[in-house]
């Protein structure tokens, strides 16, 4: 998920950093360091070793029991999913735990990687459900991505946007009530909500966290080649169709203790999920259904928050106990640095040049992070601290599996639609 623009632009901020993990008060989602300097997201994570998650589960249970067809004749809840994340496992507890009929929704992001094209098939196939797929015209896609770039630097808007509001849709559309999501990103990275809260999906989170504060008409102006029917398919529902129906989306991780390493080796073993080695983290399970989130989409991330994804693996490993601190800051030393890989496709795919390409993403350098030493140049104004540690020995004692690199395939781009693979 990608978190709104930074409001750090101007005069350098001092920024004050948790003690137990590796996150700081610049975070993209905010977070607040108490007075034993240990962060907001820390604090909440505790959570998970207090509350009593069998008996959340059991609450659980009956706040789905409403929604399950009378007849049969319909399904009971809609789930959104993709070929990597939680998926499987999301779906593993609403059928296997929770006993539910679930409708699978997803929406194509048109950056598919073969991996993820085979482990959403896996999905559907070995958890015996059906599957809707958005496929939103291709050229209305590149229309978009081009103005969110342009507008805030993000080549991802229309997956987040898509990700987000086709599930409402399919809710309202089928009538089916519940949406069954994963985990929330606020409460697991920054502690923005306890679990007790019991928060829930809603349209404001959505605009302002996912969707950076812009919802889709937004982006429309009259300086821009954006028509209409680029961007009615990524519209919210009004709320006259959502009471109607009574949409509401829960998340799961409200009520299961929610360790997405533990989760993911589960599918791995029960149900034959595939992961991949990435060149920018160490986490071998997350986001392998994509050329871009872990490559061009994470250079994106660093190049405005002064961060990428591998210190949010890292800070999630520190607070379930399997990193210290010392280990889970010479691994995003190493990892964050690293090159893309796959730029040449997108800008392929997007039909612009790699000089083009670069000039916009040094429009959205966070100035407040990023100092110009030379024309196209640029450097951290507070270096890091180095960090030193053996990282194949870091890796091997952290235990995640090894996987076939995440690598283009046989010269092709992206699987533009996917049928599945024979399993």
């Amino acid at each position: 998920m990608t978190a709104p623009p930074s409001t750090n632009h101007g005069p350098h901020r001092e920024h004050r950093a948790c003690k137990r993990c590796l996150y700081t008060t610049s975070h993209a989602l905010g977070l607040v360091i108490d007075d034993e300097g240990i962060c907001s997201g820390c604090r909440i994570h505790e959570e998970k070793d207090r509350l009593d998650f069998d008996a959340r589960f059991e609450q659980l249970k009956e706040i789905v029991a409403p929604y399950r067809s009378k007849t049969g004749t319909n399904y009971d809840c809609i789930v959104p999913v993709s070929g990597a994340g939680d998926s499987h496992f999301i779906v593993h507890t609403v059928k296997e735990r929770l006993g539910l009929n679930p409708l699978l929704v997803t929406y194509n992001k048109y950056f598919n990687t073969p991996l993820g094209i085979r482990n959403l098939a896996n999905l559907r196939i070995k958890l015996d459900c059906d599957i809707l797929v958005q496929n939103v015209n291709p050229v209305s896609v590149k229309n978009i991505t081009r103005t969110t770039l342009r507008m805030f630097g993000s080549m991802y808007w229309p997956c987040l946007a898509g990700q987000t509001v086709f599930p409402v849709q399919t809710a309202v559309r089928y009538q089916v009530p519940l949406i069954i999501w994963g985990a929330h990103q606020g409460l697991e990275q920054v502690g923005m909500f306890s679990h007790e809260h019991e928060v829930e999906m809603t349209r404001r989170y959505r605009r302002d966290h996912d969707l950076m504060g812009h919802e889709a008409d937004d982006i429309l102006s009259i300086f821009d080649t954006l028509r209409e029917e680029d961007v009615w398919q990524y519209r919210y529902p009004d709320d006259a169709d959502l009471d109607a129906v009574g949409v509401r989306g829960i998340y799961l991780g409200n009520y299961v203790r929610w360790d997405p390493k533990a989760q993911h080796e589960q599918m791995v073993e029960t149900y034959g999920y595939q992961g991949a080695d990435f060149a920018r983290t160490f986490d071998t399970y997350d986001h392998v259904d994509c050329y871009n989130y872990m490559d061009l989409h994470d250079h994106l991330k660093m190049v405005k928050h002064g961060y990428s994804k591998v210190t949010d693996h890292a800070c999630r490993e520190i607070r379930h106990g399997r990193l210290t601190r010392d280990d889970a800051l010479a691994l995003v030393r190493h990892y964050e640095d690293q090159p893309v890989r796959f730029d040449a496709m997108f800008e392929e795919w997007l039909g612009v040049e790699p000089n083009g390409l670069r000039f916009i993403l040094d429009q959205h350098r966070n100035p407040a992070i990023w100092q110009e030493t030379k024309p196209n140049r640029f450097v951290r104004r507070d270096p890091p601290p180095e960090a030193e540690g053996d990282i194949e020995t870091i890796e091997e004692q952290l235990g995640f599996r090894s996987h076939a690199p995440l690598d283009r395939d046989e010269g092709h781009g992206y699987i533009t639609v996917g049928k599945g693979f024979p399993l």
